[in-house]
């Protein structure tokens, strides 16, 4: 059954090229991971902050190896995509990504982390602007993120991204200690709503 409307991003024209490194304010590096950083991910996970909200655990360089070639996967098949956080000197202060996206719809989740030694520098939320501003450039329409309610860190950082507040899901997802509210916070493509119109009367 034929579509009445396009897709909003054209799909396959993500996997077409190679992931493509972003540049950020603070002279931070969006680039693909690569095996290279996998004791960094490791040692990210030992953090039990980011074990709590993100609920695993990499134990290995092998489990660290493994997620890192998913992140290749995710773009191949274009259905997420993940950059390391980088200085100039290569130093990787954490992940950002969209967990999911659907070309189609021009919708993508955005998840981020940052390790613990790297907190309190912005590295995260000039991470997740710069990501935003690549994606509203190639014609992404709404991003969105989730964290617990119990996460203000995350909720602060959300809100300096931009993204709005737009309400909470009870009891939506299963953490170590338990089932958490989540936040659901949203940007929409500024150059997209201009083109919004009414329903007939």
């Amino acid at each position: 059954m034929p579509s009445l409307v396009p897709a909003v991003v054209v799909p396959g024209s993500l996997k077409r090229a190679p992931q493509p490194v972003l540049s950020s304010e603070n002279d931070l590096v969006l680039r693909p991971w690569t095996a290279a950083d996998a004791p960094a991910i490791v040692d990210a996970f030992r953090d039990p902050d980011i074990q709590h909200w993100h609920a695993r655990s990499v134990e290995s360089l092998a489990e660290a190896e493994e997620m890192i070639e998913g992140y290749a996967q995710g773009w191949r098949a274009e259905s997420s995509a993940h950059w390391a956080v980088v200085t100039p000197r290569g130093e990787v202060l954490g992940r950002v990504a969209f967990r999911t996206f659907d070309l189609f719809w021009g919708h993508a989740e955005v998840a981020y982390w940052t390790r613990a030694a790297a907190r309190g520098r912005g590295a995260a939320t000039t991470a997740v602007r710069a990501l935003t501003t690549w994606a509203f450039g190639i014609g992404f329409h709404r991003l969105y993120l989730y964290h617990s309610t119990l996460n203000d860190a995350s909720c602060r950082l959300a809100l300096k991204a931009g993204f709005a507040l737009e309400g909470t899901e009870r009891s939506s997802i299963l953490h170590p200690d338990g089932w958490h509210d989540m936040h659901l916070h949203a940007l929409v493509n500024p150059s997209h709503l201009s083109q919004a119109t009414a329903l007939p009367a």
